[in-house]
């Protein structure tokens, strides 16, 4: 784990407003508390860094709604939490977004995974060091070489869901993010389970 983790490595643009959908960060909190009990999100006391973050396409097409940068301390999170992401450009690095939060550190892969598909309608992305060791190079996983929330990382995840079973099954390992794995779905409901489900298995 790199003193870095966690900090936003894109170009956010905030615009900081009232809450976003009360129902959709209801519905991100509802499965956040299971995640948060299985250690998946939660905080690295020794770094003062928190880890984790969900997702759920909210708003005009092309947005969503993401837990904010530096929540994952947060046992109970509510509306004030989550930042509502209204447009990015992977190229230049940059991210939009609004609310009583900037958007996570993750944002920008985020938005890189929901553009794949318009299938995509949820995305969990989660730190666990046992699952990490045990499914790296297992299961689809991205480039040692790249980096967490930067382009490069937007544009493995591309290359993940166009040539590996990321598409089909929906869980990828950050190989060049320790303890980072992540899991879509067509809902917050099947995106959250398979990281759960994978978790129990251990």
């Amino acid at each position: 784990m790199t003193p870095d983790e966690g900090y936003i490595k894109y170009q956010s643009h905030w615009s900081p407003g009232p809450p976003p959908d009360i129902d959709a960060t209801r519905l991100l909190e509802k499965w956040r508390i299971p995640l948060f009990a299985a250690g998946l999100i939660g905080h690295y006391a020794d770094l003062n860094i928190g880890f984790g973050n969900i997702s759920i396409r909210s708003g005009a097409p092309g947005q969503f709604l993401i837990t904010g940068t530096q929540t994952g301390h947060i046992e109970r999170s509510t509306a004030e939490h989550y930042s509502l992401v209204t447009g990015f450009d992977i190229d230049r690095n940059e991210v939009s977004c609004n609310g009583p939060v900037q958007a996570s550190s993750e944002a920008m892969t985020h938005a890189a995974i929901y553009a794949l598909d318009p299938l995509i309608g949820a995305i969990v992305h989660v730190h666990s060091k046992q699952l990490w060791d045990r499914y790296l190079d297992v299961l689809p996983s991205t480039d040692n070489a790249v980096a967490y929330g930067t382009p490069e990382m937007a544009k493995e995840f591309r290359r993940l869901y166009r040539g590996s079973k990321f598409r089909s099954d929906g869980i990828a390992v950050m190989c060049g993010h320790d303890e980072g794995l992540v899991s879509v779905g067509k809902n917050l409901e099947q995106a959250a389970c398979r990281i759960l489900s994978l978790a129990k298995e251990q």
